[in-house]
């Protein structure tokens, strides 16, 4: 049965809770520590004596409780005394079955055997930032049925705690030491004794009140403890004798020992309002200015304005400014108010028990070199969006370039992602819309002439480039200094040799593996391993050609395709099934080095970072574990000098300490920008400002803006980020996961409880989401856990319900069993929910489903009732939310953030609500066709809206964007963007209303929903909005108004369907409604095509209608962006796709402005955008496509909200759409644009593709978008546009060898083939096809994958492609695929074309694939021989200010 308890605070204020442990009700001091580990260690810490010990980390537990055994000097290997100190444990939320390999009990239980009372399921924030406000108070915890005046409140401070702490009689450790030692044990903590006697010394162990005597010992060690200092007058009095004389003997105090060393020199000491508790309190060292991580405990303080002359301050706390340590001038005496040896915590001057040995030699520290200043610094990006390196580096740069501008310095950036917010005005002082080459940046350079280049803030594309540019030699001609790390670090980082190397020198160990340079030494140096091995290419980014081998044969074909894109390849022994945990790190030119943030992959280790479920902090690693890696990460990173912030990976066995370092990334990655999200701590800000030369303790924490940013963040909430797939719109794809990346984008969630932030994390992966997939097959199952894919987690689900143990599920997947019961606790609640399908539940049933992530609609689902419903039972238990601040202290200090989440367990709001705001809704999770364009919309909004003096709102869960830093808006709500989330949001602040046409697709989805509600949307009305998104609307509504479109029908049943497509004749479109990049579109070319189409759409849109029409082939699309207000139009940009009409808008090359489009099509397009406006009575903006064939123009579809082109068009024909939209969505004077010609230059987007990370996936355009993002350039005219768009997304010009596999468009290609011939192209055709060029030197290859032709044995046999790819012998490879394939036709047979596609791309050969496309690229490269890489003002677009 669980019982009930009280927290009664001394002002009356309570808190009620769950009690645990023992059944006992206790009275004392209630404190709070901030430490998110070490749980063991502080209850049985004396200082806590008589404290009632609240942890603001909500996840206690965890790791359960070791056996008390003992270890070196006889003194307990895990435990700080021989008992809980403790009076009670304050948290909120115990973990019920804990898991770590050293644990032997629960907390419940070992406090229970200690009769220590315990209460959870307390709003600890709430507590905390009470005791911070009002000072340490007296309370009492009082369990359910005890009278309350019982328990008379007891005030600590008034006994002599010491007394009661110290042992009775002198004990002796190390008896053998060479040193004697003399400690007065005012309530020691085992460690001090450990730490003496490591270094040698005998430690004799006295009581606080024991007499001393100089000629006992050769030094006086005085240890911490519990309460006042003033009431050890006895042990002052004492120490009197040996100190007050003139030579004394060298004197070390700790915390308590510190105040009496302070106290008998005449100083004074004064109770402080809270104390220092927790591990990350930053002290300075007077004399060297270095800032050092200490671990504190305590409640009293020493008065520095009180020290006598001949002593001086040692440290002092950069937050508070209190007295840290003291020393004499001249004597050996001196003290610290921390915990150099903290066990919990931080040990990083644990150095100080040398300085009691040695005398006080004091430790040195480097001097700054004169800290150099750039005046101009080029910034390199990352190019565009693709697996492994997407909005993040758009959110680093951003932060850089924010930094250097408060700085006053100049900056240059060279990115050629159009959409990115760091390539908009405002920013950068420059920006070059260029590929990021050497040759190209050489230019930039030569132009510019910088003094500094930052190159860890784009990705492995920056790295890499700057890499090659120093080894060119181009840095050094033109005096550009490298800020941040230097080359010469990132290298050791980079190859694995030297990597290796530097770490053995400082005795720590990598993975057993080996650097491979041919296929023979990559199977010789597996042999030497032993299988299983992991191979990865080196100087890769996301695991690229990575993977596991278990045989010889799977070694070879994998070391084969690597060597395509490296010349190195690293054979690893196999870890798979231990841990992965992560740590950032971040160190100044002057050796201040912290973390900032742990991560524990929930998958083990085999699964690359970038596809696994991640969780801050790390849940289950105890004390030592957490900071044995710490102290890793520190002494690697100033090893390898690394200057700014980068991430180091471990591999820790879940059975031992044992550990392995895996790799270091010496820049930004997307784990950081994550970390930064988890932790509220801005690392690319920062990292961007270490890199100028600024001490790390001199830089303000931005969210607390009174504190230092030299600490370590304390969280007191848990943050779960999961990976997004997209592998359905692939076709032959393998989804499977694994040391090589596919995911497309990332969300985070957080909530205080795992089950909370992980139910929300996979909500906004995808909205569809519900946690039962009904898996029958146990064969399928068992094999879907062994190996995951990306329905790995649902598939856990289905498992639990089939009724797997976690045992079993932890041997089949090694996911450690702490997730894996807080899994099981999900799918045994939405059990137990699906028995009140009839009855009303219970509010405590309904509490707990909220408390562990159910959402509305899904508690709906399992009652069998309406989300509507279920929020109105909700609101009439007064179930809500309530709003929480991330502030990076835990609530330590007061935070001004607005950095903000939701949450059930709490009882109250971390802020007041009385601002009006305009809430903008993001874009979410970035997927294939909703990516950073739609974050530089949402941006621009936002700015647009502060200009115009509105205070603003953002919500949006997506760790990569801008959107989401916090100092864009006024408030971030970091949370779900669904009806059920964005209503409560709406609530609680009651904004002037709400605009969903900045975030793509998913806030159109949920405009009915909220308008409904009553909600204020801003800009064009969700019934017009329906209107365009609903198809059979849509189409109706173009008819009623005589604007043509291909011919439709909306569906019904098959039969009509049919019918229809039989009327109009194939091939037909199918298309579901709100959907966004085509998702489940597709051409049907027959009857069976139809059939199998329907249902997948129908899949898709339940609730609204799907509509087939005629698919027109060989036309040209347009797109059309266009800003209206009230339905009169007021700006319009337009631009043409290069290939024809069937291959999706986000996947097209698109030209504007247009080149092609005459002057009477233009005039009609603009009737025609003005019509819809009008009749959509448009407010904001909206976008249509159009296709032109024979003079005829058709509508296919209508956005009312930005698109994916809005960014490119702005920034090419120079008016800001976005902010012209948001001027008219809140009702300004909008001056009408008309038309936009542009500046006389000519911009190309270009599509960037990721199929190399997606084994065997076919590479075919059609109506499902496949592009994971996008890259633009400026030129004269299209053609040298197009080439440098090109270049940018990684593609090579050919320089001997060219493929051609043309099927059917021979003769259409005559002009093209001559072309490339007199270019003197060496050209490659099958037979067939090299026949049809008889007039040129075609040369003919074979298919590898034909049968013996039986006809001609006699034939000698041609080499085959395959050979030539191998050999990397072509350098492009052109392939058109058959003329009617609009679509996606999944031929059941493997086709020769497919065949030879795949292999273009895993051999890393350039492939165009679009007859128009080749025909652009051919027309210009035979037109501009060598001049290609000029670089004119077009293309740099000179953003003035």
């Amino acid at each position: 049965m669980t019982k009930m308890a009280t927290l009664i605070l001394e002002d009356g204020a309570t808190f009620k809770g769950l009690l645990f442990g023992a059944n006992v009700s206790v009275s004392g001091e209630v404190v709070f520590q901030t430490g998110m580990v070490g749980y063991p260690e502080a209850l049985t810490d004396p200082s806590y004596r008589c404290q009632l010990l609240t942890l603001t980390y909500p996840l206690v537990g965890n790791y359960g409780v070791p056996q008390d055994k003992e270890g070196e000097f006889g003194l307990s290997k895990w435990f700080e005394s021989s008992k809980i100190h403790a009076a009670a444990l304050i948290i909120g939320e115990l973990s019920e079955s804990p898991s770590h390999w050293s644990s032997v009990r629960s907390l419940d239980q070992w406090l229970k055997e200690q009769g220590v009372p315990g209460i959870q399921g307390i709003d600890t924030r709430r507590l905390t930032k009470k005791i911070r406000e009002k000072g340490t108070m007296l309370g009492k915890l009082v369990v359910d049925g005890t009278p309350q005046d019982s328990i008379p409140f007891d005030n600590p401070d008034k006994r002599n705690l010491v007394q009661e702490v110290s042992m009775k009689e002198p004990k002796v450790f190390n008896p053998s030491g060479s040193l004697r030692i003399t400690v007065v044990d005012c309530g020691i903590k085992y460690n001090q004794i450990r730490c003496l006697a490591q270094r040698g010394a005998c430690v004799t162990v006295v009581p606080w009140d024991h007499p001393l005597d100089s000629t006992d010992f050769d030094g006086l060690f005085i240890s911490n403890g519990p309460g006042d200092p003033q009431l050890c007058q006895t042990t002052i009095n004492n120490m009197k004798k040996v100190v007050c004389v003139d030579h004394p003997k060298p004197v070390f105090g700790i915390c308590l020992g510190h105040q009496l060393l302070s106290l008998l020199i005449g100083s004074k000491t004064y109770k402080m309002k809270y104390g220092n508790r927790g591990h990350n309190q930053p002290c300075i060292h007077k004399g060297t200015d270095r800032c050092f991580i200490t671990s504190q405990n305590h409640g009293f303080a020493v008065d520095p304005d009180t020290l006598p002359k001949d002593w001086d301050v040692l440290f002092t706390n950069a937050n508070d400014h209190t007295n840290e340590g003291i020393v004499h001038n001249t004597k050996p005496l001196f003290s610290v108010q921390f915990h150099p040896e903290h066990m919990a915590g931080p040990t990083d001057l644990v150095s100080l028990f040398d300085c009691l040995m040695d005398h006080l030699t004091y430790m040195g520290s480097p001097k700054p070199e004169e800290a150099f200043r750039p005046r101009k610094v080029l910034i390199l990006g990352s190019g565009g969006l693709s697996i492994g390196q997407a909005g993040e580096f758009d959110y680093s740069g951003s932060q850089a370039i924010k930094a250097l501008k408060e700085e006053n310095i100049q900056t240059v950036l060279i990115n050629p992602n159009i959409a990115t917010v760091q390539t908009s005005k405002g920013l950068a002082d420059k920006v070059y819309f260029l590929p990021i080459t050497a040759e190209y940046v050489t230019q930039v350079i030569k132009n510019e002439r910088p003094d500094g280049v930052l190159l860890t803030f784009g990705g492995q594309t920056a790295l890499n480039c700057g890499v090659e540019l120093t080894k060119l030699g181009v840095l050094e001609k033109y005096k550009v200094r490298v800020l941040g790390t230097p080359v010469a670090s990132i290298e050791m980082t980079e190859d694995r040799k030297i990597f290796v190397e530097k770490m053995e020198e400082i005795d720590e160990h990598v993975a057993p593996s080996e650097a491979a340079l041919s296929v023979e030494q990559a199977v010789a140096a597996a042999e030497r391993l032993g299988y299983p091995v992991l191979v990865r290419s080196a100087f890769a980014l996301g695991g690229l050609g990575s993977g596991f081998a278990n045989n010889r044969e799977e070694l070879t074909s994998l070391v084969t395709s690597a060597f395509a894109h490296t010349s190195q390849v690293l054979v690893d022994k196999s870890l798979k099934g231990w841990k992965e945990i992560e740590y950032e790190v971040v160190r100044d030119a002057y050796d201040n080095c912290i973390t900032v943030c742990n991560m524990e992959n929930i998958d083990p280790l085999g699964i690359h970072t970038g596809e696994s479920i991640v969780v801050a902090p790390s849940q289950t690693l105890n004390d030592h574990e957490y900071n044995m890696l710490r102290n890793t990460a520190i002494k690697v990173i100033r090893h390898l000098g690394i200057v700014g912030e980068c991430n180091i990976q471990y591999a820790l066995n879940p059975e031992s300490e044992q550990y392995y370092i895996i790799e270091v990334n010496a820049r930004l990655s997307r784990s950081s920008a994550l970390a930064s999200k988890a932790t509220g701590y801005p690392l690319a800000y920062v990292a961007a400002k270490l890199g100028l030369g600024i001490p790390l303790p001199l830089l303000k924490n931005s969210v607390t803006n009174s504190t230092t940013a030299n600490f370590e963040p304390s969280l007191d909430y848990c943050v779960v980020k999961v990976p997004r797939w997209d592998l359905s719109k692939f076709l032959r794809v393998s989804t499977t996961i694994g040391s090589s990346m596919k995911s497309v984008g990332e969300v985070m969630a957080i909530g205080r409880s795992f089950e909370e932030a992980f139910q929300k994390a996979l909500r906004m992966v995808d909205e569809n989401c519900l946690i039962s997939i009904k898996m029958h097959n146990h064969a399928l199952l068992h094999q879907e856990l062994q190996t995951p894919t990306d329905k790995r987690i649902f598939v856990l689900a289905s498992a639990f319900r089939g009724g797997y143990t976690v045992d079993q599920l932890y041997e089949l997947t090694k996911i450690d069993r702490w997730f894996l019961h807080k899994m099981k606790n999900i799918t045994d609640h939405e059990r137990l929910l699906e028995t009140y399908n009839q009855s009303v539940m219970p509010p405590e049933v309904m509490r707990k489903a909220k408390q562990l992530g159910f959402s509305d609609k899904q508690i709906a689902q399992a009652v069998q009732s309406t989300e509507l419903v279920v929020r109105k039972l909700r609101h009439d238990w007064s179930i809500l939310p309530v709003v929480k601040q991330i502030d990076t202290v835990a609530a330590e200090w007061p935070a001004h953030t607005n950095y903000l989440y939701l949450t059930y367990h709490g009882t109250e709001d971390d802020l007041g609500f009385d601002d009006q705001h305009v809430m903008v809704i993001g874009s979410g999770v970035y997927r294939i066709g909703s990516s950073v364009e739609f974050d530089w919309c949402a941006v621009g909004c936002i700015t647009e809206l502060r200009k115009m003096g509105y205070k603003t709102i953002m919500v949006n869960y997506n760790p990569e964007t801008v959107s989401t830093d916090y100092d864009m808006c006024d408030r971030l709500y970091f949370d779900e963007i669904s009806f059920e989330v964005v209503m409560d949001i709406y609530e609680r602040e009651n904004p002037e209303g709400v605009i969903l046409s900045m975030g793509g697709q998913l806030p159109n989805n949920i405009a009915m929903s909220l308008h409904r509600q009553q909600c204020r949307i801003l800009g064009t009305s969700p019934e017009f909005i329906d209107c365009a998104e609903n198809r059979f609307k849509f189409s109706r509504m173009l008819d009623t108004i005589g604007i043509s479109q291909p011919q439709w029908k909306e569906l019904s049943d098959t039969e009509s369907a049919w019918k229809f497509c039989e009327t109009v004749g194939y091939p037909c479109l199918v298309r579901p409604s709100y959907v966004l990049s085509g998702a489940a579109m597709n051409v049907a070319y027959s009857d069976s095509d139809l059939e199998k189409y329907l249902t997948n759409a129908v899949a898709v849109s339940k609730e609204h209608p799907v509509v087939i029409s005629k698919f027109i082939q060989e036309a040209k699309e347009i797109d059309v962006d266009a800003v209206a207000c009230d339905g009169v139009v007021m700006a319009i940009a337009v631009s043409e796709h290069v290939e024809n009409a069937g291959v999706h808008s986000g996947d097209a090359t698109l030209v504007t402005p247009p080149q092609d489009i005459n002057q009477k099509t233009m005039e009609r397009i603009k009737i025609i955008v003005h019509a819809i406006g009008l009749e959509l009575q448009v407010t904001g903006p909206f976008n249509l496509q159009l296709i032109a064939k024979d003079d005829q123009l058709k509508v296919i579809e209508c956005n009312v909200r930005v698109s994916r082109s809005f960014p490119f068009v702005s920034k090419t024909l120079g008016v800001d759409l976005v902010a012209l939209a948001t001027q008219a969505i809140v009702g300004e004077d909008v001056q009408p644009v008309g038309l936009m010609r542009g500046k006389g230059i000519v911009g190309v987007k270009v599509p960037q593709f990721s199929f190399s990370r997606l084994a065997g996936a076919d590479v075919v355009l059609g109506v499902e978008m496949t592009s994971t993002g996008e890259v633009a350039c400026f030129g004269e005219n299209r053609y040298e546009a197009y080439l440098k768009a090109m270049l940018s997304t990684g593609f090579k010009i050919p320089k001997k060898n060219i493929l051609l596999s043309i099927g059917s468009y021979k003769s259409e290609l005559l002009p093209t083939v001559q072309a490339l011939e007199s270019m003197g192209y060496d050209l490659y055709a099958t037979s067939q096809i090299s026949s049809c060029f008889p007039l040129f030197q075609v040369k003919a290859v074979d298919w590898p994958f034909e049968e013996e032709d039986s006809d001609c044995p006699t034939k000698e046999k041609q080499r085959s492609i395959m050979n030539y790819l191998e050999e990397n012998h072509f350098d492009l490879v052109i392939n058109l695929s058959m003329r009617n394939s609009g679509g996606r036709r999944l031929s059941s047979f493997v086709t020769k074309g497919y065949r030879t596609r795949r292999m273009a791309i895993d051999y890393s050969v350039p492939l165009i694939i679009d007859i128009k496309c080749t025909k652009l690229f051919v027309h210009f490269w035979s037109r501009l021989p060598g001049n290609y890489k000029k670089i004119d003002n077009l293309s740099r677009k000179s953003l003035s200010k």
